[in-house]
């Protein structure tokens, strides 16, 4: 199971198995880009090609995929995945939406 988040800031991949053994996990700021740049595309898409490398070693051949997030790296992410040797059995988007929300403050009387 591949979870990506993808945030305006940054990029967040981590891999799991059955059990909720980590075998692999990425990060932008671990991939050696600092500041701003964390939040690009080629930073999610170099993220997302460090997690898969290290499992394709060690032999996983099936994933699935759960995306969070509304970030710029979404779609770098999801091509890197696809030119990898893994194969996906489905893509789900897990983004939080609000229903209503917190009910807002009461209106200011002068």
């Amino acid at each position: 199971m591949m979870h990506i988040i993808t945030l305006q800031v940054k990029s967040d991949f981590s891999l799991n198995q059955i059990h909720q053994h980590l075998p692999s996990k990425s990060f932008a700021g671990t991939c050696g880009f600092r500041g701003t740049r964390r939040g690009a595309p080629f930073v999610a898409q170099t993220a997302a090609r460090n997690a898969i490398q290290i499992v394709v070693d060690q032999g996983m051949q099936r994933a699935k995929v759960m995306i969070k997030g509304t970030g710029l790296g979404r779609d770098a992410a999801l091509r890197a995945i696809r030119r990898s040797r893994i194969l996906l059995s489905f893509i789900r988007n897990v983004t939080p939406m609000p229903h209503n929300g917190c009910r807002p403050p009461k209106k200011r009387r002068v």
